[in-house]
């Protein structure tokens, strides 16, 4: 049996790859990589258009196209290049097939994520992008989390069952649901504070001022 050094890398070519994912910065679903046939996939099938990107051409889903509809054309983009045999990594949490515990882990990814780029932010405009994830008005997590605990509220007053002082438990959650919303607005604020500041500007070195004059000679 032939014997190979420990660092050797394994020998193998990896054909039309594609990448499916969403781009945290801009939330678009981008596809990367790929031949001319794969782009037709992407294009008829997963809705994406072609645009070019400054390390080369790559392909996105329009603005405008609702979550949903995003990630049922990426899974069915991913699903149809897949029969052709074009290798493809989908993002989980774009995968329509995907179990309930693969987007909860594609969810703790997704927070792990952001703390890193929080660790590693150097600059306002990045602390500003950190915060805009986490509260943006529409797409941020505290609204989708807002949204959760106020659907809980509602179908939860609705049934009479429950335990005793149900009402006062179910005010105690919406009066905690407004705080987490008032807490959102204050972080937005923040964000918007953020993304105004401009880098502080280097200290200009004072002129010198005019020569000191010799002292006089007695006389």
């Amino acid at each position: 049996m032939k014997r190979f050094p420990a660092d050797a890398e394994p020998d193998f070519r990896v054909l039309d790859y594609v990448t499916i994912t969403r781009d945290p910065r801009t939330k678009l679903v981008v596809a990367i990589g790929g031949t001319q046939e794969a782009a037709g996939i992407l294009q008829t099938i997963g809705h994406f258009r072609e645009a070019a990107g400054p390390r080369g051409p790559y392909h996105r889903q329009p603005h405008d196209l609702p979550p949903e509809q995003q990630r049922q054309y990426a899974t069915s983009a991913a699903q149809a290049l897949l029969m052709i045999g074009v290798s493809v990594y989908l993002d989980p949490a774009l995968n329509i097939l995907a179990t309930p515990d693969g987007d909860r882990a594609a969810a703790h990814r997704y927070l792990d994520q952001l703390s890193e780029q929080a660790r590693s932010a150097t600059n306002d405009r990045e602390v500003a992008e950190i915060l805009s994830e986490v509260a943006a008005t529409h797409d941020g997590l505290l609204p989708h989390l807002v949204q959760t605990l106020i659907t809980t509220w509602a179908t939860w007053s609705q049934r009479d069952e429950g335990p005793p002082h149900k009402e006062d438990l179910a005010m105690q959650l919406m009066d905690t649901t407004s705080s987490i919303s008032r807490h959102g607005d204050q972080i937005r604020h923040i964000r918007n504070q953020a993304a105004a500041a401009k880098p502080a500007a280097d200290t200009p070195p004072a002129r010198p001022g005019p020569p000191a004059s010799p002292p006089g000679r007695g006389r």
